[in-house]
């Protein structure tokens, strides 16, 4: 396997292709307009350096991944690559639709893989006409740091396609685990109690997000809650919580909370839109 196409350039399609550049793939990444694209190129070459500066990445490598990247805005084109991992964002019909169409243009080999956070990898494979090369491929943000990456087999999955992700994985330098296509699967699962009790207590006064994280903190965890949705993005968070919810057919513990909707009408995303439950400068 020597060339991946990423579908959507955005936080997560951005780090997933820097890892794969980086791990030495030829990288086709799709999004819909030229200057999106762009941008998130001089944003990974950016990290690329970053990581060169911090004496993390040698300079060849990081010359020889900026090479290998390559942009598009057609669809048939990215669908030539050896292996397709989809990172539109969390829409069910649009995913569908990406796919029936890369589908229609991909060569037999080709194996598609969903970076979907909790929609049913079933679901989405049921829009093309190779199950037995379908599957979940979900990264963690961010994707070119996280080592972890959840792979989720459809009910046709071979276990010759699982083997070659698993390959792709480990070149990466990450590490994979075998999940079953499960609501949220594993992380984004356990993730929604740690998320939810924190918007409780804030929707109850109880305490403010800084000094809910800080007490997460001293508990052990990296980032508080409302730090790690910042870096998320709350409207990512938002649509993972809901898509757990529905899935569970309302199940009360995974509630999404009116102070997230609030958050992504009024536009605070968090990092990416520079204000969140913290503000950042440029």
């Amino acid at each position: 396997m020597k060339t991946v196409a990423v579908i959507g350039a955005g936080t997560m399609g951005a780090g997933i292709a820097q890892a794969s550049a980086l791990a030495g793939y030829h990288v086709l990444l799709y999004d819909v307009a030229d200057e999106v694209l762009a941008q998130s190129l001089d944003n990974i070459c950016a990290s690329i350096d970053k990581g060169v500066a911090r004496g993390k990445t040698e300079a060849a490598t990081a010359a020889a991944a900026k090479s290998a990247l390559q942009t598009t805005t057609s669809l048939e084109t990215a669908a030539q690559a050896d292996l397709i991992i989809e990172a539109a964002p969390e829409k069910l019909a649009l995913k569908r639709d990406i796919f029936a169409t890369l589908d229609a243009a991909a060569p037999a080999h080709t194996i598609f893989g969903s970076n979907t956070s909790s929609l049913s990898i079933n679901a989405l494979a049921g829009a093309v006409h190779r199950a037995d090369r379908f599957l979940g491929v979900h990264f963690f943000n961010p994707a070119h740091i996280m080592k972890l990456v959840e792979l989720i087999r459809t009910d046709f999955t071979s276990d010759e396609t699982v083997a070659t992700v698993r390959d792709y994985v480990d070149q990466l330098g990450k590490t994979a685990v075998l999940c079953q296509d499960t609501p949220a699967f594993i992380v984004n699962r356990v993730a929604r109690p740690f998320y939810g009790e924190a918007f409780r207590l804030l929707g109850e006064n109880a305490a403010d997000s800084a000094t809910i994280d800080q007490l997460m903190r001293s508990l052990g965890f990296r980032m508080g809650p409302f730090e790690l949705i910042d870096l998320i993005g709350c409207d990512v968070n938002l649509a993972v919580t809901q898509s757990v919810y529905d899935a569970y057919f309302q199940e009360p513990k995974y509630r999404p909370h009116p102070i997230q909707r609030r958050m992504v009408e009024s536009g605070r995303l968090g990092r990416k839109t520079g204000r969140g439950f913290y503000e950042y400068d440029k």
